[in-house]
């Protein structure tokens, strides 16, 4: 496909219309030229000198708005600008790391902001990480300087011994850092508002979700990905490579942000309630990229979230399903307590959600006041960006799909037979197997083998092995029923967890639900079931579950052998240690396999 033909494609429509609707076509033309012309006299970067010119444009629109803190543009530009002098005077140069562990907050846009213009990478860094576990994430990024949230400040230091990469501790949070640290808010006061040497880039890097040991360092190197050499490609094409980004920015026009204007501030607006460690997060992120508000919370509360919908006229968001099923459980007075008519684009991914929860979430938003369906969602990976993208249409016209993840629209992505050796038949389950432009850049940093294990070679290509099993339709609309590694065998017959769980949420007094293996002496393992019931729940036994289950067409196999109530430890991010739960059922019980 020629560079033309890319540039007229489907894909770049979308993601132009989406791009020139919400940055406003004679503003982009303007910063455009007027970028060029100080790349030209100054041969600073395009990128570079884009970016400081659009927010100087945006003048005092708001840029990020955390709690009492309203930054507007032009002062969050001088602020960047400083952030990049203090991390220069720090010794920092293109190509080193500059990691983050930080609450939600201004300080984290400013960072990542001062990094994308310097060429450094901020590795990004999770608040539950153990400290030997946050050690290793440290020195695996090769990180020169920490950015550490007050709050989080004594987890580096009770392993700052361990730290031998690390120069430079900075405190965001508070004015007295203690001794062999800098406080960020002073570090900044003596910068000055300049540019210095470097060279524009993405510069967050995610780390793998780490439920099943230490988080991976993920590089995504974007050099391999665009550079001339097919095979640092992993044998895609140049062409297939830009092709494939293509598909990832249409994601911002299958979504509306070109359609997102604010009454007031004319942008979209965007509220950011999980944690922006997560790569999933980033796409509550996006629309500050192209003129967008952006609004951190520091906590997420189910009603706080409807709160900050309301008083921040917020348009898009991007939410794990877990803070869905937080909403609903508030008590309708609660719940109806809320203006939701600004709300036109709410994403959800990071774990499966079930199809109920998206019914439901529809029809509060529009008793609140949205004007028609704003569930949004797509199935990707830190390591794949987006895969499959589904929208009100699809379920609107067909309520089946209400179960998928959407649409194969951002990259490709085909079912694999492991026994056969070949693709699955539509609506046969095997392999979720993907190919995107992440994936031909994608490296475990100082972790080849790993890598390479990520991979499967068909029919001449290399495609990416995300550990999920599920089926496409007729229409490329996929359906995840399983992970690989937690598929239940009992018997000989293959359980799928999520089809389990899916089933005991349905029930009125439950809130949450795990289905693990459990031990049995004659058929090896069995699905067991660990429930988290709503706190207003009526006394409900395991037998109450189980008939439920029943109830609802699980039989045999499917139905759990065991039940039992507690607390389930979900992160915001929607992710849950299930192997934490697991072994709790398999003390003391040797395990064959």
């Amino acid at each position: 496909m020629s560079r033309l033909k890319l540039l007229a494609s489907g894909e770049a429509r979308l993601a132009a219309g989406a791009v020139i609707g919400q940055m406003g076509a004679s503003r982009l033309a303007r910063n455009l030229l007027g970028a060029a012309w100080r790349h030209h006299r100054k041969n600073s970067g395009l990128g570079r000198e884009f970016f400081l010119g659009f927010w100087e444009s945006l003048g005092t629109r708001e840029a990020v708005i955390d709690g009492k803190r309203r930054l507007s543009f032009l002062a969050f530009r001088e602020r960047v600008l400083r952030v990049v002098d203090a991390l220069h005077t720090l010794g920092l140069r293109e190509g080193d790391a500059c990691a983050v562990l930080l609450q939600n907050g201004a300080e984290w846009f400013e960072i990542n902001q001062a990094c994308n213009l310097s060429g450094i990478i901020m590795p990004m860094l999770n608040w539950h990480l153990k400290p030997v576990e946050l050690a290793q994430c440290i020195q695996r990024a090769n990180a020169k300087v920490v950015v550490v949230d007050a709050d989080f400040l004594d987890r580096v230091l009770a392993v700052r011994d361990q730290l031998t990469t690390v120069s430079h501790i900075l405190v965001v949070g508070s004015q007295d850092a203690p001794s062999g640290t800098l406080a960020y808010e002073r570090l900044l006061a003596d910068a000055l508002p300049r540019l210095r040497p470097g060279t524009f880039h993405l510069s967050a890097k995610a780390y793998s979700g780490g439920t099943t040991g230490t988080p991976k360092f993920i590089n995504l190197d974007q050099a391999a990905m665009f550079g001339e050499t097919d095979s640092a490609r992993r044998g895609a094409s140049r062409d297939e490579a830009l092709r494939m980004a293509l598909g990832q920015l249409s994601a911002l026009g299958w979504y509306g942000l070109g359609d997102l204007h604010d009454a007031q501030s004319g942008n979209a607006r965007s509220l950011v309630p999980g944690p922006l460690y997560h790569a999933g997060v980033q796409v509550a992120v996006l629309p500050f990229l192209f003129g967008g508000t952006v609004v951190p919370m520091r906590k997420f509360t189910a009603e706080a979230f409807l709160q900050m919908i309301e008083a921040e006229r917020i348009s898009w968001t991007f939410v794990a399903p877990t803070m869905l099923e937080r909403v609903l459980a508030l008590p309708d007075e609660v719940r109806q307590r809320y203006d939701l008519s600004s709300m036109r684009t709410l994403i959800c991914a990071a774990a499966p959600c079930p199809a109920p929860v998206k019914i439901a979430i529809n029809a509060l938003f529009q008793k609140q006041g949205a004007p028609r369906d704003v569930f949004h969602e797509y199935y990707g990976a830190s390591e794949t960006g987006i895969i499959t993208i589904l929208l009100p249409g699809d379920y609107a016209r067909h309520p089946e799909r209400y179960r998928s993840v959407g649409k194969v629209r951002a990259a490709q992505c085909r079912i694999y037979d492991a026994a056969t050796g070949s693709w699955a038949a539509c609506g046969v389950e095997g392999k979720v197997l993907v190919r995107s432009a992440l994936t031909f850049g994608l490296q475990y940093v100082g972790e080849q083998k790993k890598t390479d294990d990520c991979f499967i070679e068909v029919e001449g290509q290399l495609w990416y092995d995300d550990g999920l099993i599920g089926y496409l339709d007729s229409d490329d609309f996929l359906y995840l029923t399983s992970r690989e590694k937690e598929m239940i065998i009992t018997g000989g017959v293959n359980l799928f967890p999520n089809e389990i769980e899916e089933v005991i949420k349905r029930h009125p007094d439950v809130l949450d639900v795990a289905v693990v293996r459990a031990p049995d002496p004659d058929l090896g393992e069995v699905p067991a079931a660990v429930v988290e019931l709503r706190e207003d729940a009526a006394s409900v036994t395991a037998e109450d579950i189980l008939a439920h289950c029943r109830e609802q067409g699980l039989y045999g196999f499917k139905v759990p052998r065991r039940v039992e109530f507690g607390h389930l430890p979900r992160n915001l991010a929607g992710k849950l240690p299930k192997k934490q739960l697991e072994a709790a059922f398999w003390k003391g019980v040797e395990r064959i396999g």
